[in-house]
């Protein structure tokens, strides 16, 4: 049990650190394209910030191992592939309540790392990118690494959830993840200065968070930040947006 238990954990660690390479090496990619020469002199902090990623992949991979171990072999998980186990309403649903308990969790996280203390022990890492980039998303100290590893586990052993749509919510988090670090808005802007992007958080809004600090704390929604007083607005780089 053991040993399979630890090749399941490698095995994830393997998929997010491929997953992590291939989407940031992605933004990257159109980065260079989009915006050229916007990373140019960052080289050497684009290989720490690969390397950091790379520790919190293999991080990630342990509890997210173990899961996959459990819902194969003892039904540990909420996880189900049928379809017809619960109505298909319940596949948004799913999906948005993931969304929302994973964005509550990071960003009481978040806002925990920037007390002093904690900033200067782990969350500093992260914020030694400057400015960040695409390769970034995943740059924490791994003592961050673990707080962000713990959340879809525990989630997928307390909410149902079909394998497809827990698909649908880890892009997401990829996606989301690498776009709102890239520096560069690719959402054009009716999106983001308008309604819609008065919830949603993309780059521009976590711009600021990298800017200033003390604020934009969130990851999918400005919910919290809104409802706590630590929403500043948006960050100022409109040459990216359509």
């Amino acid at each position: 049990m053991a040993i399979a238990i630890i090749l399941s954990a490698l095995a994830m660690s393997a998929i997010v650190g491929v997953r992590y390479l291939l989407t940031s090496g992605g933004f990257a990619l159109a980065t260079r394209m989009r915006q050229p020469g916007l990373y140019r002199g960052l080289e050497a902090q684009m290989g720490r910030e690969v390397g950091w990623s790379l520790l919190s992949a293999l991080i990630y991979g342990v509890p997210a191992g173990v899961v996959a171990w459990g819902w194969q072999a003892r039904g540990w998980t909420k996880i189900y592939t049928d379809l017809d186990s619960y109505p298909l309403w319940w596949l948004p649903v799913s999906v948005l309540l993931y969304l929302a308990a994973h964005d509550s969790w990071f960003y009481w996280t978040h806002r925990w790392m920037h007390r002093p203390a904690l900033f200067r022990i782990a969350h500093a890492v992260h914020h030694a990118s400057r400015p960040p980039t695409a390769w970034a998303a995943m740059s924490f100290h791994p003592w961050e690494a673990l707080t962000g590893a713990v959340v879809i586990p525990a989630l997928v052993v307390l909410i149902p959830i079909h394998v497809g749509a827990l698909g649908v919510v880890l892009t997401i988090m990829t996606v989301m993840g690498v776009s709102n670090h890239m520096g560069w808005e690719m959402f054009p802007r009716w999106m983001v200065r308008g309604p819609m992007g008065s919830w949603l958080i993309t780059a521009s809004h976590h711009q600021r968070h990298h800017d200033l600090y003390r604020c934009n704390y969130g990851l999918y929604f400005r919910f919290w930040d809104r409802l706590c007083g630590t929403d500043k607005g948006l960050g100022d780089f409109a040459k990216g947006q359509a």
